[in-house]
């Protein structure tokens, strides 16, 4: 059931109404929207907008859904995932002889190119043409830039969404006890993990730093991550028919890298975003502020 007077907070006007349903609602874009192009109107520039959420929560979604709004009221819009950041296989297999095998995989700090997502955000902000860059998944590495998608005008807003968007690193001595099976077996010195909170915490921040606006999709818990993420992987091999992704086997392990940063985006997120809806484990936002 939704809730009633969904409070518009950070300087949005209060009105009484019913909760959007899911991150999927089109009064939900419209209102992320409003908060973008407040923004702009009070800067005059191009209104970088985050959205958070772990694995699965429905970011890509509402980032979406937001540039489809932005659209429609004639404005100038795109998106840009963090996941589209990611080092490429080579460099990622070359961190991962250098520091930690671990760091192979995609998607902890310390994976991606922070270089390059300076590089797109100086050339939003500057108005230049650029290209976007984007990751194909199933074959775990960048797309080559021909293949980028094209932004030849000035862009009124850049929509850019990630698992760990806007997470701050742990305390150091948080790392000290394995979390999962993973960490425990085969990071039993704690050097993976603590490069990608050393990451986190130095390199990071900067990039935080340059979004204007910020809005959290918080999950009832990382446990369900395994569910949503399950439902993406099998759309991902739905809409590319003879490639493989991974098995449940595979994937519950992918995740244990991811959960570390997870949990600590769950208990940090609400106190640094501008707005967080709460999600149930159907994805039906619960509350928001």
């Amino acid at each position: 059931m939704q809730q009633r007077c969904w409070r518009y907070c950070g300087g949005m006007q209060v009105k009484a109404h019913s909760i959007p349903s899911s991150p999927a609602d089109a009064t939900l874009a419209e209102t992320v929207l409003a908060d973008a192009a407040r923004h702009r109107a009070a800067h005059g520039r191009t209104t970088i907008l985050a959205i958070s959420g772990l694995q699965g929560s429905g970011k890509s979604t509402l980032a979406d859904a937001v540039v489809a709004a932005a659209r429609r009221h004639g404005q100038a819009a795109a998106t840009l995932s963090l996941d589209d950041l990611y080092l490429t296989a080579a460099q990622r297999r070359a961190l991962a002889a250098e520091v930690h095998p671990l760091l192979c995989t995609r998607g902890p700090p310390g994976t991606h190119d922070l270089a390059l997502a300076d590089a797109v955000l100086d050339a939003v902000t500057a108005g230049r043409p650029l290209r976007l860059p984007r990751f194909d998944k199933l074959a775990d590495d960048r797309l080559p830039e021909r293949d980028w998608p094209r932004v030849d005008a000035p862009l009124d807003l850049l929509v850019v969404e990630g698992w760990c968007v806007g997470v701050p690193a742990e305390p150091q001595d948080a790392l000290e006890t394995p979390l999962n099976a993973l960490e425990r077996d085969e990071d039993a010195q704690g050097a993976w993990r603590g490069y990608c909170n050393q990451a986190l915490q130095t390199r990071y921040p900067a990039l935080w730093r340059r979004l204007d606006r910020l809005w959290a999709l918080q999950a009832p818990s990382f446990e369900i991550v395994t569910a949503w993420r399950g439902q993406q992987e099998r759309g991902l091999v739905a809409a590319h028919p003879g490639r493989a992704g991974m098995d449940a086997r595979q994937l519950a392990r992918f995740l244990q890298h991811y959960e570390r940063v997870s949990r600590q985006a769950l208990r940090t997120l609400p106190s640094h975003a501008d707005h967080t809806l709460w999600l149930d484990e159907s994805r039906r936002i619960q509350r928001a502020a």
